[in-house]
C-alpha cells in the first residue's frame, strides 16, 4: 500500500534505479558537451545539494541517523568534478566570445562577487582553498582517523556489555540483537567516513589543478587560435576561469564544512542549534564577563566605540536577565512527589524460560566476518548448503543452525552444540588457508601445524599466496569457512539421530500421507506405536542407514506388526529391506560384494556379548581385531 502512495516521480527512486541513472548521467557529463543554460542548472543545483547536505547535519539527532552520509560525500564529488569538465569544456571552446560563453552562473561570480578584478578573484580562490584544503579538511581527515579507530578498539567491549546485560536478564534477545546491528553501524559509518574525508581532499586538490590548466589553456587558445590580444585574453579567461573556480570551491568548502559538523557531533535527544543554545547560552557569568570586556575594548581611544559598546551593553543585558531567571527557578517552591509504592515484583512464569537451542554455533570475535553476510562472510550459504544435502541424503529436514559470537571463547575459537551440549569445536585462522595432507604429499611446507577438525588429518595453516604451491606439492587446500561447514557437516551426519523427534517424524508421515494415505493409517498406532517408531528410525540414522525411503520402511512395520514389538528386531528387518540403498550408499556397483564371515560359534558368542551388555575376553578381541585386519588388507 505505501509504494501505491508513492507519486509517479518518486517511483524511479522506489524500484532501486535512481541512484545508477543519476551516476550514470554524472559520467556521461565527462564525455558529452553541455550547453551553457544546462550548466547555470547544474551548478546551482550543486550549490542547493550542498546547502541541503549541510543542514541535515545540523538538523540530525545522531551521526548514524545520516548514515548515507559517506556515499552522498562520493557522489556531490563526482557531479562537482563532471561539471569542472564540462565547464572547461565551455570555457576553451567558446571563451573567446566573452564572459557570458560559460552561462550566466560563471560570469555572476566573474564580475558581481569578485567585481570584475581577476586579482581579487585569484586571492578570494586562494583563501577558500586555504580555508577548505588546510583547516576544515585536515581537520576533519583526523577527526575521522581517531573515531575510526576508536570506535573499532571499543567494539569488542561493546559486545560484552551486550552479552552481560542478557546474561542478566536486563535485556531481550531481540533488543541485543537491535543493540549489535546499532554497534556494526556505528564501526562501518565511522570506518566509510575515514576513506570519504580524502574524497575532500583530493576534490581541493583536483580544484588547484583545474584552475591553471583552465587559465593556460585559455591563454594558449585565446592567443594563439582566436588571435586575441594578450590582455583581452588575460582579462577574459582570467574571468572566466576564476568564476568556475569559485563555483565549485563553493560547494565544496559547503561539504568540508558538513564532514566536520558531522564527525564533531555527539548524540543527543535535541539538534544542534538547541544544544548551542542551551550549552553555551545557559552561563549568565560567561555573557557578564564578555559583555564587561567588550564596554572596557570600547573606552580605548581609536575604537568603534558604538559597535563596542552595543554589543558589550547587549550580553550584560543577556547576562543579568539570564542570572534572574535562574534566581527564580531556584527560589520557587519544590513540590515533592509522593514516592509511589514500589511494585509488587513479578511472578516467575514459564515464559522467562528460554528453550535450549537445537543446534548452535558459537564463535570469537574474531571469525564474525567468516559468519556475516554483511561483511562478506559466506558460511552461513554453505550451511545452508550442508542443510540442504544432509536433508535429501538422510531423509528428513535439518533444523536451522544458531549463530551467535561469544566473548568468552579465544578470539579464533568455535564450538557446535547440540541440545545446549557441546559436540565439537576447533580454531581457525581467518586470514590463512589450511592445507591437508591426504596422504600422499612430495614435500614440506612452511606454515602453522595443526589437524583438520572433521577427520583429524595433519595439516597447515599456509599463507593465501601459498596456495598453488600447496597444491602442486600434493596438499588439499580450503579456506577457513570450508574447514567449519566441513566439520559442522561431519558432526550433523554423526549426531543424526538425536536431531530427528517426534515432530519431524509427525512431518515425515504428513509427507508419507499425501501419496500412501493409507499406509499411514495402518502404520501408526496400529501396527506400531509412536515411540517404537522413532527408537526404529533413530536406529536406522545411529547405524549411518538414510530414511529417504520412508515408504519402504513403513510397508516392512505394517508387515511384520503381528510377529514382534521390539525395536531391535524390527530394526534388523528393515535393514534388511533397504539393503540394495545400503549397497548404493557404499559405492557397491559390481556383481558380487566382497564380505568376511565369521565362524557360526564365534558369531553366537558376539551377538550373545552384545545383547547381554557384557565385554569380549580381552585376548579374544585382540585376536579378533587382529584377524579382521589382515582379512581387510587380503580383500
Amino acid at each position: 500500500m505505501a509504494s501505491e502512495a508513492l507519486s509517479p516521480r518518486w517511483r524511479i527512486l522506489e524500484v532501486g534505479i535512481g541512484t545508477p541513472l543519476v551516476v550514470t548521467l554524472m559520467l556521461a557529463m565527462v564525455v558529452l558537451p553541455l550547453p551553457a543554460p544546462l550548466l547555470d542548472l547544474l551548478f546551482t543545483f550543486n550549490i542547493t545539494l550542498s546547502l541541503v547536505v549541510l543542514l541535515a547535519t545540523v538538523y540530525v539527532l545522531r551521526p548514524l541517523d545520516l548514515g548515507i552520509f559517506p556515499s552522498v560525500l562520493l557522489i556531490t564529488t563526482l557531479l562537482r568534478l563532471a561539471m569542472n569538465v564540462a565547464s572547461t569544456r565551455v570555457i576553451l571552446l567558446h571563451g573567446h566570445e566573452g564572459p557570458e560563453a560559460a552561462g550566466r552562473v560563471i560570469e555572476a561570480f566573474g564580475n558581481f562577487v569578485i567585481g570584475g578584478n581577476y586579482a581579487v578573484g585569484l586571492v578570494v580562490f586562494a583563501i577558500l582553498v586555504i580555508v577548505n584544503f588546510v583547516v576544515v579538511t585536515k581537520g576533519a581527515g583526523r577527526i575521522s582517523e581517531v573515531a575510526a579507530r576508536f570506535t573499532l578498539d571499543a567494539l569488542p567491549g561493546k559486545q560484552m556489555a551486550i552479552d552481560a546485560d542478557v546474561g542478566a536478564g536486563l535485556m531481550s534477545q531481540e533488543q541485543a540483537r537491535q543493540m549489535r546491528q546499532e554497534v556494526r553501524q556505528e564501526a562501518d559509518f565511522y570506518g566509510a567516513m575515514d576513506g570519504a574525508g580524502k574524497f575532500v581532499r583530493g576534490d581541493a586538490v583536483a580544484g588547484i589543478l583545474v584552475l591553471f590548466i583552465n587559465l593556460l589553456g585559455g591563454l594558449f587558445i585565446g592567443m594563439l587560435q582566436h588571435g586575441q590580444p594578450f590582455m583581452d585574453a588575460v582579462q577574459n579567461y582570467t574571468l572566466l576561469t576564476i568564476g568556475d573556480g569559485l563555483v565549485a570551491q563553493i560547494p565544496a568548502l559547503l561539504l568540508s564544512v558538513a564532514t566536520a559538523v558531522i564527525l564533531t557531533r555527539v548524540s543527543g535527544t535535541v539538534d544542534m542549534g538547541r544544544q548551542m543554545a542551551t550549552q553555551l547560552l545557559d552561563q549568565p557569568r560567561s555573557l557578564i564577563v564578555a559583555g564587561g570586556i567588550l564596554m572596557a575594548l570600547g573606552i580605548v581611544p581609536g575604537m568603534p566605540s558604538l559597535v563596542f559598546m552595543a554589543l558589550g551593553g547587549a550580553s550584560l543585558w543577556g547576562g543579568y536577565a539570564m542570572s534572574r531567571r535562574a534566581a527564580m527557578r531556584a527560589a520557587a517552591p519544590v513540590v515533592e512527589d509522593t514516592p509511589a509504592e514500589p511494585a509488587a515484583p513479578r511472578e516467575l512464569s514459564w515464559d522467562e524460560l528460554a528453550p535450549v537451542d537445537l543446534l548452535g554455533l558459537e564463535v570469537g570475535y574474531r571469525l564474525v566476518p567468516l559468519v556475516d553476510p554483511h561483511q562478506g562472510g559466506e558460511v552461513m550459504d554453505r550451511i545452508k548448503s550442508v542443510r540442504k544435502t544432509l536433508s535429501h541424503e538422510l531423509g528428513f529436514l535439518i533444523p536451522a543452525v544458531h549463530i551467535r559470537d561469544n566473548l568468552e571463547l579465544s578470539p579464533t575459537a568455535y564450538r557446535v552444540s547440540l541440545k545446549g551440549v557441546v559436540i565439537g569445536q576447533g580454531e581457525l585462522q581467518p586470514e590463512r588457508e589450511m592445507a591437508i595432507d591426504p596422504g600422499q604429499v612430495f614435500g614440506s611446507l612452511e606454515g602453522i601445524a595443526t589437524h583438520d577438525p572433521a577427520f583429524g588429518l595433519d595439516a597447515l595453516w599456509i599463507e593465501k599466496g601459498q596456495r598453488d604451491q600447496a597444491q602442486m606439492l600434493g596438499y588439499t587446500v580450503v579456506d577457513a569457512g570450508t574447514v567449519l561447514a566441513t566439520h559442522l557437516s561431519q558432526l550433523l551426519r554423526q549426531h543424526a539421530h538425536e536431531l530427528l523427534g517426534h515432530d519431524e517424524i509427525h512431518q515425515l508421515l504428513g509427507q508419507l500421507g499425501r501419496t500412501a494415505p493409507k499406509l499411514v493409517e495402518e502404520l501408526v498406532p496400529k501396527a506400531v506405536n509412536m515411540a517404537t517408531l522413532v527408537q526404529v528410525l533413530r536406529g536406522l540414522l545411529a547405524d549411518g542407514v538414510s530414511i529417504r525411503d520412508i515408504r519402504t520402511i513403513a510397508e516392512v512395520l505394517v508387515a511384520r506388526a503381528g510377529t514382534s514389538q521390539e525395536p531391535a528386531e524390527l530394526l534388523r528387518v528393515v535393514r534388511e529391506h533397504l539393503g540394495r540403498m545400503i549397497l548404493q550408499n557404499l559405492r557397491f556397483t559390481g556383481e558380487e560384494l566382497p564380505v568376511i564371515a565369521l565362524d557360526h560359534g564365534l558369531e553366537q558368542l558376539v551377538s550373545g556379548a552384545l545383547q547381554d551388555g557384557m565385554a569380549l575376553e580381552p585376548g579374544l578381541a585382540e585376536r579378533l581385531l587382529k584377524s579382521l585386519g589382515e582379512a581387510t588388507q587380503r580383500t
